[in-house]
């Protein structure tokens, strides 16, 4: 009944879309903070996610371990390009309502990235608040341009399906 009403209750709809803002904004903020300061290096958070992997009880487990010394480091340039645009573009995706739920999956998907890593700051909150996006499918996207996506592309496509049926 709850998922039902998240994803196709209205009234539900407006406060996803609010709520998908916050998050699109936040993600906006921190990744356009990493651009313009042309400074961004994951390379000391990932060292710093590897100091936190020792002593009795490591907040890193050793598969991320893993993941963090034989591709993130090798690769740090490709992960210094990554995070911030990648900020960016989930955020970007998330304030106008764009590919909504691949934009909060990725950003889901960076959260958890950071969590392994052995930071909490606003990660938790951040899953959190987006597993409610998630599971509402379309309707956190529906005052947005998921939302006249549909509408649109029955404007442009209607006619020639139209001809292509009229010509069958």
């Amino acid at each position: 009944m709850m998922i039902d009403a998240l994803r196709q209750n209205k009234n539900i709809s407006i406060l996803l879309a609010v709520l998908r803002v916050y998050i699109g904004y936040t993600w906006i903020m921190a990744g356009w903070g990493k651009i313009a300061s042309g400074q961004f290096d994951a390379s000391g958070f990932l060292q710093g996610a590897l100091a936190n992997a020792t002593g009795e009880h490591p907040a890193v487990q050793e598969w991320w371990v893993v993941f963090l010394k034989n591709i993130a480091i090798p690769n740090i340039e490709v992960f210094n390009l990554l995070v911030p645009w990648g900020e960016l573009f989930v955020g970007l995706g998330l304030l106008i309502g764009c590919f909504t739920k691949t934009a909060v999956f990725f950003g889901m998907a960076m959260n958890f990235s950071y969590m392994f890593s052995g930071t909490t700051s606003t990660n938790p909150q951040l899953v959190l608040l987006s597993m409610f996006i998630l599971v509402s499918a379309m309707n956190a996207g529906r005052y947005g341009v998921d939302g006249i996506m549909p509408t649109l592309k029955e404007k442009l496509f209607d006619n020639k399906t139209r001809e292509i049926k009229d010509a069958a």
